[in-house]
């Protein structure tokens, strides 16, 4: 990307910043169309607040979620192990093995989560084991801005640098006594610099695997300072294609969550249209303390089905939205 800079060394840990809410992130996913099932993970490293956010979320063929969340102490940026889940480049850009070995929240209505503490309460925790291998099947997108007119992906309050790439899955899934053996579609990104989840007034992150030969990635942001971003890229004939421009129209649940989105976005290699529906959505929440007031995300996460083209594939969409004075600053747009 012009005015952005992104080297083999930047796959792994940075040093850690001065900023207190330094985080260094990476979070990957991937979606087997044929049995409907997938997930996705993340660890983000905050070693300057003394833990790391570790994530997990299973979507399963019998349409329950197994779900895991923890904040384990760490104390240095050395490495993306958290909570008993780890990411390992194999080969910068080409190659990458994750592992999981612990246990999971099963729940067969994964809208529990709206109230995080009753559904840790209410529902069993179950042996879980996980390992994949990812591998990159496009080329990178994204990085470091070199140019002060270029932002990253999310904004300059979200991250210092970001990269994303979409790839391939295989490997297996192991809850309980249930064994799924995965061919799946993903995609993954890594990120550095000091985060809020509140830095952002709102986001849709919207991503799509066709088969390993094509796919989008696109987010419509709006930052604290009121301006609203479109960016991203499409990705077909073996190159990712800038957004030029993107509408995101949305058709929402009576309780305020995505149901429908319709996308239109222009390329310089045309105009591409898409339709996701989420399958299985799972709404968890961000909560943190900033200058003495406790400040409220709402993230809602959604295994989704996309069409373009006469195709369809999963892949997510992402919803993002901070809580003021009980509504979502996102909503309806």
């Amino acid at each position: 990307m012009l005015g952005m800079r992104l080297d083999r060394k930047d796959e792994y840990n940075h040093p850690l910043g001065p900023e207190p809410n330094f985080n260094e992130s990476v979070y990957w996913n991937g979606w087997d169309p044929d049995q409907a099932a997938g997930g996705w993970m993340r660890i983000g490293n905050r070693a300057n607040e003394g833990y790391a956010e570790m994530s997990l979320c299973l979507h399963l063929p019998n349409g329950k979620v197994a779900f895991m969340y923890k904040k384990p102490r760490i104390s240095a940026n050395e490495s993306f192990s958290a909570g008993g889940l780890t990411y390992e480049v194999l080969e910068p850009f080409r190659s990458f093995r994750t592992k999981y070995s612990g246990e999971v929240l099963l729940l067969s209505d994964p809208r529990m989560l709206l109230d995080p503490s009753k559904a840790f309460k209410e529902n069993r925790l179950i042996p879980c084991e996980l390992n994949w291998e990812l591998r990159g099947v496009s080329p990178t997108h994204g990085g470091e801005p070199t140019d002060p007119s270029i932002e990253p992906l999310y904004g300059r309050d979200f991250s210092h640098g970001h990269f994303n790439q979409h790839t391939t899955v295989s490997g297996h899934i192991q809850v309980g006594e249930d064994r799924i053996n995965l061919r799946a579609f993903g995609w993954r990104d890594h990120s550095w610099g000091p985060r809020y989840w509140q830095n952002n007034l709102w986001h849709r992150l919207l991503v799509a695997n066709f088969d390993a030969k094509a796919g989008m990635m696109v987010i419509k942001v709006q930052h604290k300072d009121g301006r609203i971003r479109r960016v991203g890229c499409f990705w077909k004939d073996g190159a990712y294609h800038e957004v030029k421009d993107l509408d995101v129209v949305t058709e929402w649940t009576d309780d305020k969550m995505q149901k429908l989105t319709h996308l239109t976005i222009r390329t310089d290699a045309g105009v591409e249209e898409l339709t996701g529906e989420p399958i299985s959505l799972v709404p968890l929440r961000n909560r943190r303390k900033i200058d003495d007031a406790i400040v409220e995300t709402r993230i809602t996460e959604a295994m989704t089905r996309w069409s373009w083209n006469n195709q369809s594939c999963l892949g997510f969409s992402e919803y993002l939205d901070l809580i003021q004075d009980g509504e979502l600053l996102g909503y309806p747009s």
